[in-house]
Formats: structure tokens, sequence, C-alpha cells
């Protein structure tokens, strides 16, 4: 595989998936790896998935050790939706996943609504507000700041293109929880289960991950065992490595 300059290829070791990278352009980050943890998509081989806000493909790549369905990566920005594409080829994975370079908005325009089993999703976190202080860096920028979609947006077009029953999964700040689960109830989301991630013992949660069923019963939400990532000497937790690398050693 070919790589551009400032790109180079990382691997998840716990799946044997290598995606490439450029800290020029976009990285993936843990959380990226812990929302494919968490996320329990769809078992059926003819089943659907699509990874919403999809980066350089990450969270699509990592579903394929989960599931045989086929998973649709939707990203706006097309030097990372081209670096997804790349990555999808040098895992040859190209007959399970498919790259769609898009707006997320205009996902019904080549995605059939209510269709999918499973949608996943990672966001941008930060509000677009004009005191908001942006990452001069105009491809982090995007991944990170609300400037081409909303949280809102997020949920209503997951909910829109979720089969009846079928479950969507988040990963998002902790402070936006109340906003999230808002968000759901207004678009037939109901919250499922959530997960408190922190980077170390002592210190607040700084992520969030989130289930939620279309049309789902209310009531039933359960809070899982929290993940802690370091150790107080700065290695991973034993949980982290097994998620990262596979072993807990």
């Amino acid at each position: 595989m070919e790589l551009k300059e400032d790109e180079r290829i990382d691997q998840l070791y716990a799946n044997d998936i290598k995606i490439i990278q450029s800290s020029k352009v976009f990285s993936f980050s843990l959380d990226a790896v812990l929302l494919a943890h968490f996320a329990e998509p769809t078992k059926k081989e003819n089943g659907k998935v699509v990874d919403l806000c999809a980066g350089n493909g990450a969270v699509g790549l990592f579903l394929t050790s989960k599931t045989k369905a086929s998973i649709a990566a939707v990203e706006i920005q097309p030097k990372l939706a081209e670096m997804a594409k790349r990555s999808v080829k040098l895992n040859s994975l190209e007959q399970q996943v498919t790259v769609l370079n898009l707006d997320l908005n205009d996902s019904l325009k080549y995605l059939k609504k209510d269709s999918f089993d499973t949608v996943t999703c990672n966001p941008p976190y930060f509000s677009d507000l004009p005191t908001s202080k942006k990452n001069p860096n105009p491809y982090l920028a995007l991944a990170r700041h609300e400037i081409t979609v909303t949280l809102a947006q997020t949920i209503e077009m997951s909910s829109a293109l979720l089969k009846t029953k079928g479950k969507a999964y988040f990963v998002h700040r902790p402070d936006r929880l109340f906003e999230i689960f808002e968000c759901m109830q207004k678009n037939r989301l109901a919250p499922k289960k959530v997960q408190l991630v922190y980077p170390k013992e002592g210190r607040e949660a700084n992520m969030v991950l989130v289930e939620a069923i279309k049309d789902g019963r209310k009531g039933g939400l359960r809070f899982l065992p929290p993940i802690t990532v370091y150790q107080a000497n700065d290695e991973y937790t034993p949980e982290m490595r097994g998620i990262l690398y596979g072993t807990a050693g």
C-alpha cells in the first residue's frame, strides 16, 4: 500500500486491523477504539451497519471482527474518506465495508430509511459557538466541532436510518449526556446502556458510551462498570490493554 506524505500505518492488535493515519489530517484515538468495543452490531450476515462521522474509517473497520454484516462508513471530508477507502483495501475488506464521502445530513439520498440494524457514531464533541476556540487545522476543526453537523442532527439521522428495534451506539462527552438523552427522546431512541470512561482513578470521566434502541420501551437504563484507561504509572490498565491488544498482560 503506497502511503502519502505524513501518512503512517497503525494497527489495532486486538483484531489485527491496520489503519492509514496522518497526524496532519486526522488520527483515530481511544474514543474510536472504545466505541467499537462497546458496540454490539447485528450478527446477521445479511444485516446492515452504518458508521456516521466515520473519519478515516477506524470504527467501521474495527467492527468487522464482530460481525459479517455489510458496513457503510459515512464521512464528509474527502481526504479522510479517501484514506478510509485505502484502509479498507489494505485490510482486504472491500466486500464488507463501503466508504461514502457525503454530508451526514444527506445520508437519506444514498441510504435507505429504516433499513439499518446498527448505527455507530463518534460525532464532533464541541458546539460551534462564536466563543469556541477551534483548532487552526481545518481537518481537525471539522472533526472536533459541530461545524457541519450538530449532536441533534447525528441523533436524528441515526434514528431515521435505523429499523424499529435497531440499536444505536454513541461516544461523547459526559457533560452533554443530558442533551443526548433529550435528543434521543425526541427521535424515538430509548437509552439502554451507559458506560463512563475515566482517564485515571480519582479523575473525572472524560468520555461516555451510550446504547439506545429505536422504539424501545422506556426505562431499564443500565450503567455498566466504568472503564479506566491509565494506571497511576501512566501505563494502560489491564482492561484497556485487553481492549487494545487482546491481552491483559
